[in-house]
């Protein structure tokens, strides 16, 4: 192994990696890792035994990235990846060690760098393999739906990027120590942050003031670059992953693009990968360790880098966890073919098949920005992530008891219902003069009662929405929603009794049309099984409270207002 090797990039600084080599004098092909997180820790990092690609016959190099812990430079997420990492994989090509092929792999932010990379097309990449990849710094990664992912962005900036390998003294050190142990504090009022985030991570201010489609992100956006990432891929991600809409996005989009795409999601979070949550097991078969992702990758560069231009893979290039019947299954793309839109109409308070009823029904739901409707489970990155705790398929049932949130819920199921594919619902909102978020969550109620969250979303509404000559909603890409509820929970019976007190917005204006995108499932309804939505106007602290006052919005169904939910339903899975 060779430490603290100084690699010049195109500027002029220097960035420092350890190589890990085989133990054979032929000149090998060489995996590249660039990391923000310190290359001290395991070589191949999460998920990855990086110690077996190197028994495997593969140079590893794993890369500081610019102004973290070894490296020279300023650190800023994500501007200098594609340039710097695109020069590393020249340089590691290069030496007498390596045979002049290159892949380059990694988790999360590694993941996303190495796509910005491989858009610089550097001389010898022949594969990646992004795992968790965005698909872009801002949408689904900064923002969601037009709203700020506080809970992720606020704990990831102070944790992972500060408390280690910034450079700070002891004193800024500790600054952020606190600020990690008062998170929650934080959460209620991130206001409490802001002296501290502008001296140390100026970029965070920088976040909140571009929204999503700002031309501020194409430097940091994969999705801007699918034309010139010629390199086969492999995708790996799960359906509790916060950045799953990104990872689904990257595969469509190359694949469109002539890219060699290939797809594995499981039943994962961002750090649980093992199929095993507080309140659902999925299988050993779930395990990544079982699947052998190290070996995944393995199979993915031997066939890029060392049998380059061999047989053609003829296995279907999508694998899939079908969650609720807990089998993984193989289909030739994604989205997966031969789904069916199953429309499902918000009634009352059920959610009923066929024509869109005819006579119309609302209900009101108060905000209160001092009491939102809290985070339980879903795609989150929140600090219960080393546990699992905040995570994933949790029951919701605590959450649909609450006032302000409104559940929806079908007949049970005579038969099996495969659902595959992307999830919206479409509902009519009158907001709030102050502004709205519109939330939603996709909900699995079990015979005995259990509500396990299947994905959620968010939709925000700009302040003066539904009034004429002002624009509906947020137009940035739509997010990814959140939990279910009790056919009967969730109205507000005491909505008007507070009508005046200081702080409150007033109604005002017509209804208007949002969807809100759910996200991605591939999940089977098992007979006696319901399907249940819930909706809301807040989730926090995964997103960021909107409006910062007391508000009240009514959601409309039946008669001129079809609101609905849909979802692709795939026969014969």
């Amino acid at each position: 192994m060779d430490h603290d090797l100084k690699i010049p990039v195109r500027d002029g600084v220097l960035l420092t990696a350890d190589l890990y080599r085989p133990d054979t004098a032929d000149p090998v092909p060489v995996l590249v890792r660039r990391t923000p997180y310190g290359r001290s820790g395991a070589p191949g990092g999460a998920s990855v035994d990086g110690l077996r690609l190197v028994r495997s016959g593969y140079a590893l190099l794993v890369q500081d990235v610019r102004g973290r812990f070894g490296s020279g430079g300023g650190f800023e997420p994500y501007w200098h990846e594609g340039a710097d990492g695109a020069d590393t994989v020249a340089w590691a090509v290069a030496q007498p060690w390596c045979d002049g092929s290159a892949g380059l792999f990694g988790r999360s932010y590694e993941a996303m760098a190495a796509l910005l990379a491989a858009a610089e097309r550097p001389p010898g990449l022949r594969a990646i393999v992004p795992h968790v990849a965005g698909s872009g710094f801002d949408e689904g990664w900064t923002h969601q739906g037009g709203a700020f992912q506080q809970g992720f962005v606020l704990y990831w900036v102070l944790y992972d990027l500060l408390l280690e390998g910034a450079g700070l003294t002891g004193a800024e050190r500790a600054e952020v120590a606190d600020a990690v142990d008062r998170i929650e504090e934080l959460y209620r009022d991130p206001g409490a942050a802001t002296d501290l985030l502008d001296r140390l991570a100026p970029y965070y201010r920088r976040w909140r003031e571009h929204p999503s489609g700002d031309p501020y992100w194409r430097r940091a956006a994969p999705r801007a670059a699918y034309p010139a990432i010629e390199v086969p891929a492999l995708h790996l991600t799960g359906w509790y992953d916060i950045f799953l809409v990104g990872a689904l996005e990257n595969y469509r989009g190359m694949r469109e693009c002539g890219n060699a795409s290939r797809l594995v999601v499981g039943p994962w979070s961002h750090c649980i990968t093992g199929g095993i949550f507080p309140q659902r097991r999925y299988g050993l078969a779930a395990d990544e360790d079982e699947l052998d992702v190290t070996g995944l990758h393995l199979d993915h560069f031997d066939r890029h880098l060392r049998r380059p231009g061999g047989a053609p893979d003829r296995h279907d290039p999508v694998r899939l966890f079908l969650t609720g019947a807990d089998v993984w299954r193989t289909f030739p793309d994604w989205p997966v073919p031969g789904t069916e839109d199953l429309v499902l109409h918000l009634d009352g308070r059920r959610l009923t098949a066929g024509p869109a009823p005819a006579d119309p029904g609302a209900d009101r739901i108060r905000h209160d920005p001092a009491d939102p409707v809290p985070t339980t489970g879903g795609a989150t990155a929140l600090p219960g992530q080393f546990t699992g705790g905040d995570c994933g398929p949790l029951d919701q049932r605590a959450v649909e008891r609450r006032p302000d949130v409104l559940c929806f819920t079908g007949e049970p199921l005579t038969a099996p219902l495969a659902v595959v594919g992307d999830t919206t619902v479409t509902v009519y909102v009158t907001p709030d003069a102050a502004g709205a978020d519109v939330t939603a969550k996709l909900v699995d109620v079990h015979p005995g009662g259990r509500a396990e969250l299947l994905c959620d979303g968010v939709r925000r509404l700009e302040p003066g929405a539904g009034r004429a000559g002002t624009a509906p909603a947020h137009t940035g890409a739509d997010g990814v929603a959140g939990a279910g509820g009790d056919s009967g929970a969730g109205s507000d019976s005491g909505a008007g009794s507070d009508s005046g007190a200081a702080g409150e917005a007033a109604e005002a204006g017509e209804p208007v049309e949002v969807t809100v995108a759910l996200g991605a499932i591939g999940h089977v309804f098992r007979a006696g099984h319901r399907i249940r939505l819930e909706v809301a106007a807040s989730n926090a602290p995964r997103f960021d409270v909107h409006p910062p006052v007391l508000a009240h919005h009514t959601v409309h169904h039946g008669g001129d207002h079809p609101s609905r939910l849909l979802l692709p339903r795939l026969p014969g899975a």
